[in-house]
């Protein structure tokens, strides 16, 4: 194929590649939390396009609301507006902000999310009671009733991630959640909650064993590339690490000098987007990294505020 057949985004791309430059993912948009008002205790739900233009206040709203998952034409965030601070509701938009709508009357954990059937189910980590917290419930989107999935109130499921198929979940387990030296670690089992597997093990002689530092976050899995990644802090720092979900291989995913966080694989599974903190000032930026040529660049510099944290890619 000549040049002179390909359009001009497509020859701005190959050029980009072979200078090696980084290349956006112009076609994405990142849904991510800001804190708008420390005091007030206000956090936001934003948008902006991964080449940095646009960012935009979607949910505008005085309340403690965080987005941890997307759908086709839809963003989900946990919220806490109408209810007692920091009791948690699961609600959705449209990717304007628009047509918010309670989703289920199930509270919920501060807890990421996952879905199956083209968005139709979700599966969460919610709560019935102060006693009997961080369990498993799968919510149908459309009428918002929900089943149980897990039954262990002395144990601790968060952040539940479906596969791409639908037949598995991964997520951060801990045995005792009372128990503060315990250390979680991410498993996966069947989808009805059956067949339970470890897939990570915090390394045994890392001095950050014993501080409390995030030891797992939440599984993010790269459809394309078959593997599941997480947060962890290890070796002094926070990064991004890989298993595959037979948990027979692990490794660490970049090798940033940097702070790598929260994140989200682009549906294309090529783009990776993460928080990052800043040691010295203490802000956090969105940095977006392109997974196969290594490219790294900051989608948020130019933002006045201070926090851009938990990102996710919108679904168009």
């Amino acid at each position: 194929m000549s040049l002179s057949s390909l359009g001009s985004a497509a020859i701005f791309v190959l050029f980009a590649f072979a200078l090696g430059q980084p290349v956006h993912a112009q076609e994405h948009k990142i849904a991510f939390n800001v804190l708008d008002d420390q005091k007030a205790d206000d956090y936001e739900v934003y948008t902006i396009n991964s080449d940095g233009s646009a960012i935009a206040n979607i949910t505008q709203n005085k309340d403690v609301a965080w987005i941890y998952y997307t759908i086709p034409g839809k963003l989900l965030f946990i919220s806490d507006r109408n209810a007692c601070k920091r009791c948690y509701f699961l609600y959705e938009s449209d990717i304007d902000g628009s047509n918010i709508r309670k989703v289920s009357n199930l509270q919920l954990e501060d807890s990421w999310m996952g879905s199956r059937n083209k968005g139709k189910e979700l599966v969460v980590t919610g709560r019935l009671g102060p006693a009997d917290r961080y369990q498993l419930f799968i919510i149908d989107r459309a009428t918002g009733r929900f089943r149980r999935l897990t039954n262990e109130p002395a144990s601790a499921f968060r952040d539940p991630l479906f596969s791409p198929d639908g037949k598995k979940i991964v997520y951060v387990f801990k045995k005792n959640r009372t128990d503060r030296s315990e250390i979680e670690e991410l498993y996966i089992m069947d989808a009805d909650g059956t067949n339970r597997k470890k897939l990570t093990a915090y390394p045994a002689d890392d001095p950050l064993g014993k501080t409390p530092v995030y030891k797992v976050g939440p599984p993010r899995w790269n459809a394309k590339y078959g593997f599941i990644t997480y947060q962890s802090n290890q070796a002094g720092k926070q990064s991004i690490y890989a298993v595959t979900p037979n948990g027979k291989r692990h490794w660490k995913l970049t090798k940033l000098e940097i702070d790598e966080g929260w994140h989200d694989w682009s549906p294309d599974g090529e783009w990776l987007v993460f928080d990052s903190r800043d040691e010295t000032t203490g802000r956090y930026d969105l940095m977006l990294y392109n997974y196969r040529t290594q490219s790294l660049a900051n989608v948020t510099k130019a933002s006045e505020r201070k926090y851009h944290q938990a990102p996710v890619f919108v679904r168009p």
